[in-house]
Order: structure tokens, then C-alpha cells, then sequence
């Protein structure tokens, strides 16, 4: 289920070892994890400065771990972008809450994400270690981000809630920052910095991620579902890349399956005279050769596969 986080190229980890000049650095995995919504995967994309994971305004948005790395002279940070906490309610959801506590397991450091906003009105919002999932993980460093700042209408409520974290004793540090606008995100960084164990780097300082690109344009091309359709289509929704070819001259070519669970669905993604598909392929084209940084002819296929979220054979051909 989990997906390998040190498998990249060691990189130098202390300088001058022996000397009097000696300098430790840091490295250590930290997990971003909360509810679903709460603008995790925004924070992730605003620290690496990067489109990495996802963003659409739909809660659930991200299913798998989207693991980046952020690395300076100093500390390199391994963080992962998780699934919004949730019970499951079906075969899917139990698999994208055992991504989860597989990262909670690896993590040095957690990194838990409130909508500032919304902890107003649910105080227990901040108390997220009562959620079954992270009761084990409570002796773990962990920092409260109460994220979507731009959002709260007077700043210095916040305080309040970084109290209130404080005497709950279950975080080490609470931060309030706007992911969206990129607001106090550096500092967070300085305060993970200090939280991860020294040690050398396990990844290339110009390294962003260690997963591969068919991963990203597939998920490129859900984003796509998302921002397009309402209702239970995109969750219904799931992408696959077929061919992904490295053309020496012109441009790449990318085959890609789009899995749905019933006809009607695939009515739907395709739409009239197949116009519907077409944005979604202009929609997510435009997304990928941004991020490869290549263009790319991209063909889209719409198949059924009949309660594909249910079914463990099929999840499991899927990644999941």
C-alpha cells in the first residue's frame, strides 16, 4: 500500500566532518494530514513553490500519499500530502485512510492542517488527535497549522485558537498562515526545520519528488474531472495512463483511460458530440506540458468498470 519515500540517491548530509567547522544538517518525512478541505495539498504546492499535488474546491480531492521535497543548505524536508481524514464508507476510502496511517508511521514530524475559519464554530476541530487514526501517533512532534488566514475576517482571533492549541498538549508549535497567498508558509517551514531529527539528506538537493511523471499527468487529468463536473461523477472517477512515449522530435505521446462506474457516467464525461471530453483533454493538456515542460499530443478513453471502488481486484490494478 505504501509507496517508497528513501529510495532516491544519498546526497552530502554533514560538511567538514571531523573539523571544528563542522555543520549537522537535518532531515526528517513529515506528514501534512487533517480533514478533507482544509487546504493541505494548497500548503504542500506553496512551500515547494510548485504545482505538485492537486487543487480543486471539491473536498476528497486528493486519494494517494504526493510526496516533495524541500531542500536548502540547511534541512531537507520529505513531506507527504495525505487524503482528507474521513470513516470510509467504501473499499476506496478504507485504502486512502491506510495511505494515511502509513505516512503517520514513517513521519517524523506531523503536520496537521485546520481551516481556521471553520475551528471557530468546532473548537474540537483542533483536538484532530481524537480522530481514531492519530491516537497512536500522539508521542510524535506535531505542529497545528491554522491555515486559510486570508479567509477570517479578524486576524488576531487566531490567537485564541493557537491557545487553545497550547493547552491541549498535544502540539509542539501552532502556526497561522494563508497557503492560498503564500502569508507566514516560511515560517512553518523554520519550525519543521527545527523538529526533524539531524542527519544527512537522502535525496538530491534538486530533487522534487521521487514519484514518476505518469503519476503526475494522471492526476493532472483527474484535477481536470474535478473542476469540470459536479456531484458524484469525479468521485466516481478514476485515471489511468496507457502509453506515456518520450518522442525524440515533436511532441510526447500520452494514451489515458478514464475509469467510471456505470454507462451513464461515461455519457456524461464524454458529453454531446464528445465536447464535453474535449475541454477536459484541452483542459488537462494545457496542465501537463506546463508541468513537463514539453508539449504533448494526449488521447483520452472513457471506460466502465462496474463498481470499480468497491472491488479489491480492480483497486489494486489501479494503485490503490
Amino acid at each position: 500500500m505504501s509507496e517508497a519515500t528513501a529510495s532516491g540517491t544519498p546526497s552530502e548530509g554533514t560538511a567538514n566532518e571531523g573539523t571544528a567547522t563542522e555543520v549537522a544538517t537535518r532531515c526528517g518525512t513529515v506528514a501534512i494530514v487533517g480533514r478533507p478541505n482544509v487546504g493541505k495539498s494548497t500548503l504542500l504546492n506553496a512551500i515547494l513553490d510548485a504545482h505538485l499535488s492537486i487543487v480543486t474546491p471539491k473536498a476528497q480531492t486528493t486519494r494517494k500519499r504526493v510526496l516533495g521535497i524541500a531542500t536548502d543548505e540547511n534541512a531537507q524536508l520529505i513531506f507527504i500530502d495525505t487524503p482528507g481524514l474521513i470513516k470510509p464508507k467504501y473499499k476506496m476510502q478504507h485504502s486512502m485512510m491506510g495511505y494515511v496511517d502509513d505516512s503517520l508511521n514513517e513521519a517524523d514530524v506531523l503536520c496537521v492542517v485546520v481551516d481556521v475559519v471553520k475551528a471557530f464554530d468546532d473548537k474540537t476541530i483542533l483536538d484532530t488527535f481524537t480522530t481514531p487514526i492519530l491516537t497512536k501517533y500522539r508521542d510524535k512532534p506535531a505542529v497545528l497549522v491554522l491555515n486559510k488566514m486570508d479567509a477570517l475576517h479578524l486576524k488576531t482571533e487566531a490567537l485564541f485558537l493557537m491557545e487553545e492549541a497550547r493547552l491541549s498538549g498535544f502540539y509542539k508549535r501552532a502556526v497561522a498562515v494563508s497557503a492560498l497567498e503564500n502569508k507566514e508558509v516560511d515560517a512553518l517551514v523554520d519550525i519543521l526545520k527545527g523538529l526533524v531529527p539531524k542527519g544527512p539528506f537522502l535525496y538530491d538537493k534538486d530533487q522534487l519528488s521521487t514519484l514518476p511523471e505518469r503519476f503526475f499527468v494522471a492526476e493532472l487529468i483527474r484535477e481536470a474531472i474535478y473542476f469540470q463536473y459536479r456531484e458524484e461523477v469525479p468521485y466516481s472517477t478514476d485515471v489511468t495512463i496507457v502509453e506515456f512515449e518520450e518522442r525524440e522530435n515533436g511532441k510526447w505521446y500520452i494514451a489515458a483511460d478514464i475509469i467510471v462506474e456505470r454507462e451513464t457516467q461515461k455519457g456524461i464525461l464524454i458529453g454531446a458530440q464528445g465536447e464535453a471530453l474535449k475541454m477536459v483533454g484541452e483542459f488537462s493538456r494545457a496542465a501537463i506540458e506546463k508541468h513537463l515542460q514539453h508539449p504533448v499530443f494526449l488521447e483520452l478513453y472513457v471506460k466502465v468498470r462496474q463498481d470499480w471502488r468497491n472491488d479489491k481486484a480492480q483497486l489494486t490494478g489501479l494503485g490503490y
